[in-house]
């Protein structure tokens, strides 16, 4: 299983990696359109969406990140700010506020459109967010993203040689609090050796605020896994789909970006506004 799981994990980072900095913008924003649908494909089967419902709603995730997409290339970039912004901070709210109280309370709801609404606060903002990152600079998104990686590693192995303590034993019972010291010591590490080896440590002496904004990278990482697990365990699926190999779905590899990546953007939008 490990071995299936470096594999695919493998073959999809030199994927994106080619995506990332040899796509032009239009091929950028397919691959996007792309992930966001398949995420809607996905969340239709967690939200209970069948038949043609679950074709209405992946059509319509579809539709939206595709309007976004044209409003962007047809707007000013005033008003374009003003979207980005409201779209990131739902994000904001409901990850902050929204799933917490969701986990705690074990809210489980039965409606299928009313999920497939957070759906789209989960999906469209994450979609965002990717263009966003990337058109500011792709290397920006590339840490990012591998910020998160990396603390999903370290989480992992930390997690297999030392668990003992569940974190959420109602909702993932594999997750342990030694994975997220352990994930907090990777995200540490990781943010010390990009810093050094990049030079940039010598322009922003800044090492001991980057490693706390690294330990509430994988706080909200943490969040993002443990919220689909929930969605997961209230459809009654180990998987949010069997699209990639050790992995399951889309979902199941790109939960923690969910809950991350409109983060980095609205904290880029703010500081291109100062």
């Amino acid at each position: 299983m490990l071995k299936q799981r470096i594999i695919t994990a493998s073959i999809l980072f030199v994927l994106f990696l080619a995506a990332l900095f040899g796509l032009p913008t239009l091929g950028w924003q397919a691959v996007v359109l792309a992930v966001v649908w398949q995420g809607g494909v996905e969340w239709a089967r967690l939200s209970g969406l069948t038949g043609r419902a679950a074709t209405v709603y992946w059509l319509l995730t579809l539709a939206l990140m595709a309007a976004m997409v044209w409003f962007d290339s047809n707007v000013g970039l005033e008003l374009q700010t003003m979207l980005h912004l409201a779209w990131y901070m739902l994000a904001v709210l409901f990850w902050v506020f929204v799933v917490p109280a969701w986990m705690i309370a074990g809210w489980r709801p039965q409606n299928s459109w009313l999920m497939g609404v957070v759906g789209w606060v989960v999906l469209l903002p994450t979609g965002l967010a990717m263009l966003d990152l990337r058109a500011f600079s792709p290397w920006l998104l590339l840490f990012v993203m591998t910020l998160v990686m990396m603390a999903d590693i370290s989480a992992y192995f930390a997690g297999k040689r030392f668990g003992k303590n569940k974190l959420a034993p109602a909702i993932s019972p594999g997750k342990t609090w030694e994975g997220v010291i352990g994930a907090l010591i990777g995200v540490s590490l990781f943010v010390v050796v990009v810093g050094w080896a990049s030079g940039l440590y010598r322009q922003y002496p800044v090492f001991p605020a980057a490693i706390v904004a690294g330990w509430w990278w994988v706080g909200l990482a943490v969040i993002g896994d443990l919220f689909e697990s929930a969605i997961k365990r209230q459809a009654g699926v180990k998987d949010s789909g069997a699209l990639l190999p050790g992995h399951g779905g889309l979902l199941d590899r790109i939960d923690a970006l969910t809950s991350t990546l409109p983060f980095a953007a609205i904290a880029l939008i703010l500081q291109r506004l100062e």
